[in-house]
């Protein structure tokens, strides 16, 4: 699945217009919001926790918090964000008193054609020594990553999702790029050279 980082206006008006449903009650409104966005948050709530049933518990308290204060929506950011922001808040409460385990791998789509196994064997190593840098972030860090690279926020909207100011946020993702850099580098790959 490709996630689309900019989304058109319409879409945008159509998030909000289904948060203002929501906050009328309707249920219909949940589901389709869900449908949209459901996969999305599940894939920050488990990079959040690093397991698949807190994840999932915390997709679910997020809905039921979307639900209860849709009424809360300002509506003057995107509906996405508002949404990861509730999606961080209770993944960190599934981590409390939790160990973190290692990221999940990132899915793939299968290369075109028939590779060699030496590009597949390479390939798969990027991806551990990616991974490997990531771990030795703190979780602050990677989700500030996480947030912009993955999910498309702008800084305004990560200092929002995260609850603090965006000098906070430059600075986390100035100090997490600089250090995943410098992972790579010691590994032997730039970062430039990384297969998208």
């Amino acid at each position: 699945m490709e996630l689309v980082l900019n989304r058109s206006m319409p879409a945008a008006d159509s998030d909000r217009d289904l948060i203002r449903q929501l906050a009328a009650g309707n249920e219909d409104a949940l589901r389709k919001l869900y449908a949209a966005h459901g996969q999305r948050l599940y894939a920050y709530a488990l990079r959040v926790t690093g397991d698949p049933a807190s994840a999932e518990e915390a997709v679910q308290e997020s809905l039921v918090a979307a639900w209860q204060g849709a009424g809360k929506f300002r509506g003057d950011g995107r509906a996405i964000a508002w949404l990861l922001g509730i999606v961080h808040h209770k993944a960190l409460n599934q981590l409390r008193g939790k160990p973190v385990d290692s990221l999940e791998a990132e899915p793939q789509d299968p290369p075109a054609g028939d590779p060699l196994p030496e590009t597949l064997a390479a390939a798969q190593e990027q991806r551990r020594l990616v991974r490997a840098g990531l771990e030795g972030l703190s979780l602050e860090h990677r989700l500030v990553l996480e947030l912009v690279f993955y999910q498309g926020l702008s800084l305004n909207e990560v200092a929002e999702v995260c609850a603090c100011p965006v000098g906070t946020v430059k600075s986390r993702l100035n100090y997490a790029k600089a250090s995943l850099r410098g992972a790579l580098s010691r590994a032997g790959l730039n970062a430039e050279d990384l297969k998208s």
